[in-house]
């Protein structure tokens, strides 16, 4: 994708919740966490954060929250501008909700009372409508008089997505919302949070250092890398077509091997490929094969040995 088609995607004229334009933030002014930033979240569309650790992706997170100044550039929510150099809207006044990452709740408060928190502006009863639909809607009705430490994480953190939710807020952040459960629990609650905000048409930004779960969950992605940002596209073409070294080594398993157009063809030491970027005879290239690439063949007469084995089960 060329940088023109990409900006033209970034600000086409659709219902865009969220916009970041040239967003930089430094803790350090010599050192900025991030740079340049800029994409934008359609209306009920969840758009994942990806990359490793010290990456910048939770500073972007704390940014659109209000938590964090920005050096340059502007973000905006429902077309209203939130944070510049010069302007910064408090954190209670964006209605963005965040799932922190060790969930955060009232450990002296029931879960209906965690709950209903954010909801003191509004009657008694109106309280206890919403509230209770949540609790429904997030498979916790005749939960409401537990408290946080009577809950095992999967339902502390459905506590914590209620609390977000019940307030309607335009902008949903994840924080990392799986580090905390073990890998099956992750899995099933992928899929249950996946659901949930579909039916709910909440738009989400959610940050993960894990392809897998940004696979699962994310309409697109934008993946991260030393503060800047290296892609920003669909799942199928972040895996399949990555526009960098590091986003094609990062999003999942591959080889790569170099190689020489000449006549159509990219030549390397496993043997010809299609030239599919057109590159022009004599330049050299990497070409990148992921696992799922390869289909093994049958052949007569041919010889092997097996070197060594892994058992991966499912993998």
């Amino acid at each position: 994708m060329g940088e023109s088609n990409l900006q033209a995607d970034l600000y086409r004229p659709v219902s865009s919740v969220l916009e970041l334009r040239g967003v930089s933030c430094a803790y350090d002014i010599k050192r900025p966490a991030v740079r340049d930033i800029a994409f934008a979240a359609h209306e009920g569309e969840i758009l994942c954060l990806l990359g490793p650790s010290g990456c910048g992706k939770t500073t972007i997170l704390r940014a659109i929250a209000g938590f964090e100044p920005v050096r340059s550039g502007q973000i905006f929510l429902s077309g209203q501008l939130v944070s510049s150099p010069e302007h910064m809207t408090p954190t209670e006044d964006r209605h963005v909700g965040m799932v922190f990452q060790e969930y955060a709740l009232f450990p002296h408060l029931r879960v209906l009372e965690n709950i209903a928190f954010g909801l003191r502006r509004l009657s008694r009863s109106e309280r206890k409508v919403r509230v209770h639909d949540m609790l429904r809607l997030v498979g916790l009705a005749g939960f409401e008089r537990r408290y946080p430490h009577e809950l095992s994480g999967g339902q502390q953190q459905r506590v914590a997505l209620a609390r977000a939710l019940v307030q309607h807020p335009v902008l949903l952040l994840l924080d990392e919302p799986f580090s905390n459960l073990d890998p099956d629990m992750a899995s099933r609650m992928r899929q249950e949070l996946h659901d949930l905000l579909r039916r709910t048409k909440t738009t989400t930004i959610l940050v993960t250092h894990d392809h897998d779960e940004a696979f699962a969950m994310a309409d697109r992605i934008a993946v991260l890398n030393q503060g800047r940002l290296e892609q920003f596209d669909t799942p199928e073409t972040i895996y399949h077509m990555p526009e960098t070294p590091f986003v094609a080594d990062f999003v999942g398993q591959a080889d790569f091997i170099s190689g020489t157009v000449s006549k159509g063809m990219v030549h390397t030491e496993l043997g010809e490929f299609p030239n599919t970027l057109d590159c022009e005879d004599g330049t050299a290239v990497v070409v990148m094969i992921r696992p799922d690439d390869i289909h093994l063949v049958p052949t007569k007469g041919a010889t092997s040995h097996v070197l060594s084995r892994q058992f991966r089960g499912s993998e």
